[in-house]
């Protein structure tokens, strides 16, 4: 495996995500379960306005998650420059000047869209950053995650209270954290909010922290750009600002991250099982 690691690390991004395609496409009919999430979460978000359009996301959705998997082998094979040199376009990196030049703590919202990973390496070859790092289920995968994300500024915390107060911490030193805010988060730790007309357990991490620090909070997409050009990132400022009881403050939050995903939906991870329900959490009706 860690052959074929670098191996893809050094091919043509455009090679890998005809690659990519190709297995996205693979596991979609290999996968029922993965099938059946993909297309009936697809379905009760009504992005598609009627069958022509779902059928038309569908295919790209099946092939764009392909890409995503083995993009990864990219951005954590190759050297942190090579690495750096996909991100062809940044927008609004200036709300991150703005909020370092007021001395408050950066929140980088990173849905499941587009390549998340290149944005967190971006952020953290320009500044501090700590991120929650839970280990993969694949031993074989730890140490090239490992090496991959922990490059530049960037700090893993573990995804206990050591690391949440390691992510507290750096927003108080004005630095930035990167969150996964569609992640299902475990028992006690989140609430009910609507997600694209359904109840989603989702985190209240993100709004106790924007409470405790007064800290920007920015959404950061990185498109995938056709025939492998690259990424382009883009950084939002959240609209409006978290703010409220922890439900209302998810709600914003999840609000937020639809208005993201609406802009390329076809790059979302429809596949990932957003809605199920944790271990000793009652389910909402």
């Amino acid at each position: 495996m860690t052959w074929l690691f670098k191996a893809l690390s050094r091919l043509p991004l455009r090679v890998v995500h005809l690659l990519g395609a190709g297995l996205g496409w693979l596991a979609y009919w290999l996968s029922p379960r993965y099938t059946q999430r993909m297309r009936e979460n697809l379905a009760l978000s009504g992005i598609a306005q009627n069958d022509a359009e779902y059928r038309r996301l569908l295919r790209s959705i099946v092939a764009e998650a392909g890409k995503g998997l083995l993009e990864l082998f990219v951005v954590w094979g190759r050297p942190f420059e090579q690495a750096l040199a996909l991100v062809r376009q940044c927008d609004g990196w200036e709300h991150v000047e703005a909020a370092r030049a007021a001395g408050r703590g950066v929140i980088l919202l990173t849905p499941h869209l587009g390549c998340f990973e290149i944005a967190g390496l971006y952020c953290a070859s320009r500044m501090p950053m700590t991120v929650l790092y839970r280990p993969p289920r694949l031993r074989w995968l730890q140490p090239i995650m490992e090496s991959g994300r922990g490059r530049g500024s960037m700090t893993l915390a573990p995804t206990d209270v050591s690391g949440v107060r390691k992510l507290l911490a750096a927003l108080k030193r004005g630095e930035a954290i990167g969150v996964l805010p569609d992640q299902v988060p475990g028992s006690g730790e989140g609430v009910w909010a609507p997600f694209f007309g359904r109840p989603a357990y989702t985190m209240t991490l993100v709004g106790k922290l924007v409470e405790r620090t007064q800290a920007q909070v920015l959404l950061v997409f990185a498109e995938r750009l056709e025939k492998g050009r690259g990424y382009r990132l883009a950084f939002m400022p959240m609209q409006p600002p978290m703010r409220g009881e922890p439900s209302q403050a998810a709600g914003i939050m999840n609000a937020a991250v639809e208005s993201v995903v609406r802009l390329r939906p076809e790059q979302y991870l429809w596949s990932y099982n957003r809605y199920k329900i944790p271990q000793g959490v009652a389910r909402e009706e």
